[in-house]
């Protein structure tokens, strides 16, 4: 048997996680950008004129990915103080959008908490099941969430593709070192 020897790291560069470290190494990771769209029925009283009414939330993820070609799953992130977790929580469907180079504006606005982001971004229309779709994207998924796993702060959603939706082809919106830049071509 033969074995290869590995430089031993220096202990000194390794320091200890905290929240502050963590945050700035994962800023260093490129991720395309998303903007995941729901509804869900409203569970507000009679009183507070919510009755049943939909609800809708919308925001930024980076942290999109797929899961399984068979079947068909894909997953995000959503932390669970979020302002758009109520309506996540009780979701049956759900909308991925893939953002193309020039949807910065929907990514911002989708990142902005206290505002309506549906009114301040009014390039949507009511899709499948009520939820919104954004125009322009390089591509959406209409899925149907079949997982929430709660994971620290966070909650990993994992959905079902049912419907696919291509914008066409284009460079995609990426998030890196806390802004928005794009991809280069392929080599």
């Amino acid at each position: 048997m033969t074995t290869v020897e590995r430089p031993s790291a220096d202990i000194t560069e390794l320091r200890p996680v905290n929240p502050d470290l963590f945050r700035a190494l994962l800023r260093r990771q490129a991720s395309t950008v998303t903007v995941v769209t729901a509804v869900a029925r409203a569970t507000d009283p009679a009183c507070l004129g919510g009755i049943g009414a939909p609800m809708r939330a919308g925001f930024t993820a980076t942290s999109f990915t797929s899961v399984s070609l068979d079947p068909p799953l894909v997953s995000f992130c959503l932390g669970v103080a979020s302002s758009s977790w109520p309506v996540l929580a009780r979701a049956e469907h759900v909308a991925v959008h893939l953002l193309s180079a020039g949807q910065r504006e929907a990514a911002t606005v989708f990142a902005t908490s206290g505002i309506d982001r549906f009114a301040a971004y009014p390039d949507w229309t009511s899709g499948p099941f009520g939820v919104p779709l954004l125009d322009g994207v390089l591509a959406w998924l209409l899925c149907r969430v079949v997982h929430r796993v709660p994971a620290g702060d966070h909650t990993l959603v994992i959905a079902e593709p049912l419907a696919l939706g291509d914008g066409g082809d284009g460079a995609p919106l990426v998030h890196h070192r806390g802004g928005y830049t794009t991809a280069g071509s392929p080599t």
